[in-house]
């Protein structure tokens, strides 16, 4: 990326959307005297079951027309927050790497269009550890990728990833996702930080609770004054079904009643608030505000 352009990202004073390719689309907004961004992982493909499965058959169609969806196969994006204060870099979540997908992994490019390498970043926060938000930790030598990062996870999460239990528990589509987090979580057990909830994680930036899609989930919100934004990770993990049907169960959640709280609880606190948020998997960059309707919430993707 040009110099130029570069100036022209970290000079931003207000949202905006950059085409740089379909898959590596950039969203940026100012917190206080910092800047939240989102960089592109890529996409994932999906069957449809992943969400749609465990919602009421007959009340799909309208909602799958409405927002242009196929009923078989879902492509979310895969935003990663990215937090500058001139001070610190701080990525959450790393991306899929190149094990899980080949639409994803793409983050290393994405950070360079910011002219950051990974060992510009400061901090890595992970909101889960399921691939699309953990596997790209480790380079191709399986150390750190992002190796001057100092590493930050819930306690719950770390411990039910840890647990050599937790395969046996699993279906046996999702046994890779233990062991693949297992296998990464073990490269930094020396050097993590866990972290809980309410607690400031860094100056501006405090950790919320919200378990459900996995046990021990992570939302994180910074703010400034009465300018706040709430990184969602994948507690409302979609445009669709989550906004316009909060109190359906969703397919791609672990604990499903577990995941309906935790997403109502935001959706609550985010419109009494009228805070910003940023969804790993909303559309467009990701980073909107959310609208409450007659019958649930709407994405405002792009409005700050």
């Amino acid at each position: 990326m040009s110099i130029t352009r570069r100036d022209v990202l970290k000079g931003a004073a207000a949202l905006s959307i950059l085409g740089a390719s379909p898959n590596l689309s950039v969203a940026q907004i100012k917190v206080g005297n910092a800047t939240l961004s989102t960089v592109s992982d890529g996409n994932l493909t999906l069957p449809g079951d992943f969400i749609f499965e465990t919602v009421p058959q007959d009340a799909l169609p309208p909602i799958l027309s409405e927002f242009n969806l196929s009923r078989d196969q879902l492509t979310p994006e895969c935003n990663l927050a990215l937090y500058q204060d001139g001070e610190r870099n701080v990525l959450f979540d790393v991306g899929s790497g190149p094990d899980f997908m080949p639409s994803a992994g793409k983050i290393v490019d994405s950070l360079d269009q910011f002219g950051l390498a990974v060992e510009d970043i400061t901090h890595v926060v992970f909101t889960h550890a399921h691939p699309d938000h953990l596997w790209g930790l480790l380079d191709d030598f399986d150390d750190p990728l992002f190796s001057e990062a100092q590493y930050l996870i819930s306690q719950n999460e770390w411990d039910y990833w840890w647990n050599p239990n937790t395969v046996d528990g699993l279906p046996d589509s999702l046994k890779p996702f233990a062991v693949g987090a297992k296998r990464r979580l073990d490269v930094i057990e020396d050097v993590v930080e866990f972290i809980k909830d309410g607690q400031e994680i860094i100056p501006g930036i405090a950790a919320v609770s919200t378990p459900g899609h996995t046990p021990g989930h992570m939302s994180f919100e910074v703010r400034n004054g009465s300018n706040s934004t709430m990184i969602l990770g994948d507690a409302i993990g979609n445009h669709h079904i989550a906004f316009k049907k909060p109190f359906w169960p969703s397919g791609s959640d672990q604990d499903r009643e577990l995941g309906i709280k935790s997403r109502n609880m935001l959706f609550d606190r985010i419109t009494s608030e009228n805070m910003n948020v940023i969804g790993f998997h909303l559309p467009n960059g990701g980073i909107g505000k959310v609208d409450v309707t007659s019958d649930g919430y709407r994405f405002l993707e792009g409005e700050i």
